[in-house]
């Protein structure tokens, strides 16, 4: 449980791994590679020093749909770290209706008491599973009582033959119960269950509540057993799972998170863009923008926020910060934040070149996913090599034309040709394999590519 990041990658293993999903942009691959892998490394240094040592935050600057978000996506499952990603629209000034930033934090404390609870079940896994089968023997042939001695000191006869039968018919069954050989047989039993279910509403939203009410209430008031029949399989499950909260020990458990999100949390902060203010000062619904930056301040510098799990500090917590900065550009950021995000990198737009790679080498490609989507009605869907030539020059030009979408262009193309297809699938055609190549792309297409007004609604 101490180091967390003993398997962490290497940054050139990092961009390797974020190659398989990701096109190009490499400067911000290598960016966010020193990044997670400087955690693991502050990890190393001495006690005295390792306080001092602060994260580079990031700010990735490019158009949209060009991977900014999906490299946040990425990250996440590849840092063993906590990981929150959180919208900087949604946030406002703290007086206004809307979250305030701090619940950022609480979300992230969230994230990593389930990750320390979900490593913790495994951990205690076993043992849990002993003990509902335990249970389970106990309803389906409970224990007989030990046989009862005489003054004389002798065993009643025939108390010591009931007590052996019965451990013997128990040993027996238990053998049939983790063999799978019950699963499918039914059973009655209790589980347990929070004695009230409120929700707590008020002016601020439930994760901004200090004190959670509704935790308070529920473990105040007793549990409630309500009684459950399902199969012996499921019923396995469900109480191995009651088990396993047992054996946890929630108090250590809240203490690894903090720790791990106090010294390894990522925040990724998307459209921060949307809370610079422009070159021309608005008023109405934007007034509280600049607020919610002076309120992403401290937390980005360093500060304490009361978690319901404990006080959280933020100094080591790692923010990467994404934006399109289509009207607003990075200079119009309040100065201060602006110094909390030394590190800055700029996606390049997508080319033609890239879209083509983007349909075939990512392993997520979608070219991929509409095959595999057909190959479950037992229909071969291929694509030839001009054929998607002509799918990513078609995306380019009405990037360039229209409003430039990055990669997402590509699902609007793809939805409208594979239309009919995906349409007459399985009753209308009985063909069993299409192929898609330049001609068939450029019928389907041109024209519409063509008429700017039609491809602006479509495309």
């Amino acid at each position: 449980m101490d180091n967390i990041l003993e398997n962490e990658l290497t940054p050139s293993q990092i961009v390797n791994e974020l190659n398989n999903y990701i096109i190009g942009q490499h400067d911000a691959k290598r960016a966010v590679a020193i990044a997670l892998r400087n955690r693991w490394r502050r990890q190393q240094v001495d006690d005295k020093l390792r306080e001092e040592i602060m994260p580079n935050n990031i700010i990735l600057i490019g158009p949209t749909g060009v991977g900014k978000t999906e490299i946040a996506r990425r990250l996440a499952k590849l840092s063993n770290a906590p990981f929150v990603k959180v919208e900087a629209s949604k946030f406002t000034e703290v007086g206004y209706v809307g979250r305030d930033v701090e619940s950022m934090i609480r979300d992230l404390i969230d994230i990593a008491v389930n990750m320390v609870k979900a490593e913790q079940t495994e951990l205690v896994k076993s043992k849990a599973e002993d003990l509902a089968d335990e249970r389970i023997l106990d309803m389906l042939i409970p224990p007989v009582k030990k046989p009862t001695t005489v003054a004389d000191g002798t065993e009643e006869p025939n108390g010591n033959d009931d007590s052996f039968q019965n451990q013997k018919t128990r040993e027996w069954m238990r053998e049939k119960l983790r063999n799978g050989e019950m699963n499918q047989r039914l059973i009655e039993f209790d589980v347990t269950q929070p004695a009230v279910g409120m929700q707590i509403m008020g002016p601020l939203g439930g994760d901004d509540m200090g004190i959670n009410i509704q935790e308070i209430m529920s473990s105040m008031l007793p549990k409630k057993k309500k009684k459950r029949k399902t199969s012996i399989g499921e019923a396995r499950e469900i109480i191995a799972q009651e088990e396993a909260q047992k054996l946890i020990d929630i108090d250590a458990v809240q203490k690894e998170a903090i720790k791990r999100v106090e010294n390894s949390g990522i925040i990724f902060i998307d459209e921060i863009d949307k809370i610079a203010g422009g070159s021309s000062k608005s008023h109405g619904p934007d007034v509280s923008r600049e607020g919610v930056q002076r309120d992403l301040l401290p937390i980005v510098e360093g500060s304490s926020v009361n978690t319901k799990y404990g006080v959280v500090k933020t100094d080591h917590i790692l923010f990467i910060a994404s934006g399109a900065f289509h009207v607003a550009k990075p200079s119009d950021l309040i100065p201060e934040l602006q110094g909390r995000f030394p590190i800055r990198v700029e996606l390049k737009s997508l080319t033609e070149d890239d879209f083509v790679k983007i349909l075939t080498i990512p392993q997520n490609a979608l070219l991929k996913q509409y095959s595999a989507l057909l190959e479950s009605e037992n229909v071969t869907l291929s694509f030839e090599e001009d054929g998607i030539k002509e799918i990513a020059k078609l995306a380019t030009i009405v990037n360039e034309q229209v409003e430039n979408i990055g990669a997402r262009r590509l699902h609007t193309i793809l939805t409208t040709l594979l239309d009919e297809i995906l349409f007459d699938v399985p009753d209308k055609n009985s063909s069993n394999s299409y192929t898609i190549n330049g001609e068939l792309v450029k019928a389907k297409l041109e024209n519409l590519v063509k008429n700017r007004d039609l491809s602006k609604y479509i495309l």
